[in-house]
């Protein structure tokens, strides 16, 4: 690098080389002047025009000698960078003269060295692009804002067009030869899960697909982007891990349900045997407790898997909260809404009763644990709060999912139940913590339309 520099700090420039030119031309047209001047001294015109007409031409054919190589060069500039806004990127430049015209080449030299590179692993990624695309199960479409499909992988080929291409087919003709709950579901716009292929008799199982619908802007023209993926095996899959876990938690309640029974009932027979009765009071009452343990859990699941379509009645907030507060501990934060609300009493009961008994289980002392019922923009929000340790971020995750729990004794129903009957009417269930140690189970619930203006 230093003896490359110090070439280049030595070598001469364009602009001298330019300057000893002109210098030169002008040191000759001053000798033949000077020369005409003792020949012709009374005729001052006719030197200068002799002067110019020995100069110029030679100046021209110096100056066109000089520019050729470099007009050669400029030229060659010019296709080069053509072929490089045509993609081509093949070619490179050689300048035999180490001055600045050799940096200029140099540089183009090296900006399609690195286009070439940039073009080679732009293709390697496009293609291992299209490869994972190809062969993703899931089916997907681009569809121009005309209707036209402009691609098309090999899921989507085999699911609407059997195998063949469907590029330059348009949407709607390929719908046609589709099933009708595909042309329902793209109809109904959005995105959404719809099921097919099964026939009048049942005889063939139902397949779930999600469709996916994505739009954006392409080349100036508006796309929309189609994912179709089958679900089918994921769901059984679900399914048979959820049966399999609902039947564990079932047979470990049973067993230790009535393993306890079955002994007590054999002490009992066997005092009765003996004679010895002073102890039946106390083994029946246990058998009644673990009894009653086993039917609150057994109506527990039945109430979560047979839940019924809510029956709307008018019902005002002070009186049923105060109902509720004869069977649940809390403290009523802030004031009640006066609008009437219409709900099913007995499962909003049971909703909020669940959330109650699990703000007090949390470990929050009962003075902590609260109730508050606002209305918020056209819905009603209520608020079960308490001043337990909280919730870990994995346990908020999954803690409204059915079965899940962190008890020891828990069936991880209670949360479920309350988010299945806040959805029944409508509304959905959230779950955060608080600042300050504690948790927040948040249940909206929509207002009629009547309520709502």
């Amino acid at each position: 690098m230093p003896a490359d520099r110090a070439a280049k700090g030595i070598r001469l420039s364009l602009l001298t080389r330019w300057s000893a030119l002109v210098g030169t031309l002008l040191t000759l047209g001053i000798l033949i002047a000077l020369a005409l001047t003792r020949l012709l001294p009374d005729q001052p015109v006719l030197v200068v025009g002799i002067c110019l007409l020995a100069v110029i031409p030679l100046a021209m054919i110096t100056i066109r000698a000089q520019l050729e190589h470099i007009l050669s060069l400029f030229r060659a500039l010019t296709g080069t960078v053509t072929s490089y806004k045509d993609g081509d990127f093949s070619f490179s430049l050689h300048w035999p003269q180490n001055d600045e015209l050799s940096d200029l080449v140099a540089a183009h030299n090296e900006l399609g060295r690195v286009l070439r590179e940039q073009r080679l692993g732009l293709v390697q990624r496009e293609l291992l692009l299209d490869t994972m695309v190809q062969n993703t199960p899931v089916a997907m479409l681009l569809v121009s804002e005309g209707g036209p499909i402009v691609y098309a992988n090999v899921a989507a080929r085999q699911l609407l067009h059997q195998g063949r291409r469907l590029e330059g087919h348009r949407i709607d003709a390929i719908l046609e030869q589709a099933t009708p709950a595909l042309r329902e579901a793209m109809a109904r716009g959005g995105d959404g899960l719809f099921t097919a292929g099964a026939d009048a008799d049942g005889a063939d199982e139902e397949d779930v697909y999600h469709l996916a619908r994505r739009s954006f802007n392409l080349n100036g023209r508006r796309h929309e982007l189609l994912l179709l993926r089958q679900l089918t095996q994921e769901l059984r899959r679900q399914e048979v891990q959820t049966w399999k876990k609902v039947i564990r938690v079932i047979s470990h309640e049973l067993n230790n349900s009535l393993a306890p029974l079955t002994s007590l009932a054999h002490s009992g027979a066997e005092l009765v045997r003996r004679g010895q009765t002073e102890r039946l009071p106390q083994i029946l009452a246990t058998i009644e407790e673990r009894s009653r343990h086993l039917e609150t859990f057994i109506l527990g699941y039945a109430r979560f898997a047979k839940l019924p379509t809510p029956r709307l009645e008018e019902h005002d907030w002070a009186a049923f909260t105060g109902q509720l507060a004869h069977q649940a501990q809390f403290t009523l934060a802030g004031e009640l809404p006066l609008e009437r609300v219409f709900f099913d009493g007995a499962q909003m009961e049971q909703a909020l009763l669940n959330l109650l008994k699990n703000a007090h289980e949390s470990g929050s002392p009962p003075e902590g644990v609260s109730l508050e019922v606002r209305r918020v923009q056209g819905v009603v929000r209520i608020d079960v709060q308490d001043r337990g340790p909280g919730m870990s971020e994995t346990v908020l995750t999954n803690a409204l999912v059915p079965f899940y729990s962190t008890k020891r004794s828990g069936t991880g129903l209670g949360l479920a139940l309350a988010r299945e009957i806040a959805e029944a009417h409508g509304g959905r269930i959230t779950l955060a913590n608080r600042d300050g140690g504690g948790l927040t189970v948040t249940m909206v619930l929509p207002l009629p339309a009547a309520q709502g203006t």
